[in-house]
């Protein structure tokens, strides 16, 4: 049976490599040649045409990872090395029949993909994180760190920006937090979006920022751009850069935090907090940059003040006590995600940070999602609310009540 790699060296062999190819061209010798390979072995049209979009995928696009890329179905995509390849749809990972025939192929994608973002990746600096340019994520690991490489991840992210309307449809969010929440972002409140992999964080942001007043200068600061911010007309992305092949060159969160700071931001956007640069975060938020948002890994409200602790201590080495008087006079509101059993992605806890009081950061529920049960496999529950918030100052000054609701309109 005539397979695409056999084909692809026909093509190879006509191709003129002296001049460049358009894709016209390109797509009548593929034809070609598989019009000739059908004369030597019956090919029915639709496995001509299947041949004919590998192959053309092959040499102007990202080969077989292509056709994943194009399913807008998948969320995840997963390479492990050429054996196999897994993709996650409606939340469950599946296995594809499909894989790379070589490790070389696979690293001519590779290389592809990590340069349109410039960045590099080879066997000295075995680890790199990239963007393609739809905006999805892509995680790198070479050999000899990963055993069985190369070792692909793409966690991919929808054309159009997901929308509050959206998640509420979804039953992510109920209606009555969503309105209290855009009350919040419109005062002014830092907002901190915590949870675990895959739970949303990056996605609710995206929500979030559709609350953000139009007439606002906004700075985002990332390692990958992937935000998608909606309808900010002064807005300024910004992201973090690699070290070159010489070692230096970097530019890192903290630097873009920094320079930022002198940009004449009205609110800093970190898409995401893993380290160090988390003392430069807050301080920024403790400068006046109110309505500031970010998101952080961990597994609960409390974890993420914890972890926040922690990540300061890597920057910087101050006493504890005066780094948890950062976090609780800079953050104001902790929104926490998670994915659940059924595996849907909820808003789980929404928490309000009150201060610093007796040596730790003191905390209080505002609502929180209560499970029910289950229901032809997925879990049903609700919102329940738990407090009023208790430093309700930004939202009197904005003309909001405690409940969110614009006094004007009452």
């Amino acid at each position: 049976m005539i397979q695409a790699e056999q084909l692809h060296a026909r093509i190879l062999e006509e191709l003129d490599m002296t001049r460049e190819i358009e894709d016209e061209e390109l797509t009548e010798l593929i034809y070609r040649v598989l019009q000739e390979a059908s004369s030597e072995e019956y090919l029915s049209l639709s496995r001509k045409t299947e041949l004919g979009k590998e192959l053309f995928n092959a040499f102007r696009k990202l080969d077989l990872l292509q056709e994943f890329l194009e399913d807008e179905g998948i969320t995840e995509i997963m390479i492990n090395g050429t054996r196999s390849i897994f993709f996650e749809r409606d939340g469950r990972i599946h296995k594809s029949d499909k894989r790379f025939l070589s490790k070389e192929k696979l690293e001519d994608v590779i290389q592809q993909i990590v340069a349109s973002s410039n960045r590099l990746v080879n066997e000295a600096s075995p680890i790199v994180d990239a963007r393609l340019a739809d905006g999805s994520r892509v995680n790198v690991v070479l050999e000899p760190v990963a055993v069985n490489g190369p070792i692909v991840t793409i966690r991919k992210f929808g054309k159009d920006a997901i929308t509050m309307d959206q998640l509420i449809a979804w039953n992510s969010i109920s209606k009555e937090i969503s309105d209290f929440l855009a009350a919040l972002v419109a005062a002014g409140y830092n907002i901190f979006i915590s949870g675990g992999t895959g739970s949303g964080k990056t996605t609710f942001l995206n929500a979030l920022s559709q609350y953000i007043p139009k007439d606002e200068r906004i700075i985002t600061i990332e390692d990958n751009a992937e935000l998608k911010l909606q309808d900010i007309p002064n807005l300024v992305s910004l992201e973090a850069r690699n070290p070159n092949v010489e070692g230096t060159g970097a530019v890192t969160i903290r630097d873009l935090i920094k320079s930022a700071l002198r940009m004449r931001p009205d609110r800093i956007i970190v898409g995401e907090v893993r380290g160090a640069e988390a003392i430069d975060m807050l301080q920024a938020l403790n400068t006046g940059h109110d309505g500031s948002l970010s998101t952080g890994h961990a597994n609960s409200t409390a974890d993420m003040l914890a972890r926040l602790e922690t990540m300061v201590l890597m920057g910087m080495n101050l006493p504890l006590p005066a780094i948890q008087r950062q976090i609780a006079s800079g953050i104001d509101i902790i929104v926490h995600l998670g994915r659940l059993r059924d595996k849907s992605r909820k808003l789980l806890e929404v928490s309000e940070v009150l201060g610093y009081e007796n040596g730790k950061i003191c905390l209080q529920s505002l609502y929180k999602y209560e499970e029910e049960g289950e229901k032809a496999g997925k879990i049903t529950g609700n919102w329940r609310k738990i407090h009023e918030i208790t430093n309700d100052q930004k939202l009197k000054m904005a003309g909001y009540d405690q409940e969110g609701t614009c006094d004007d309109h009452n």
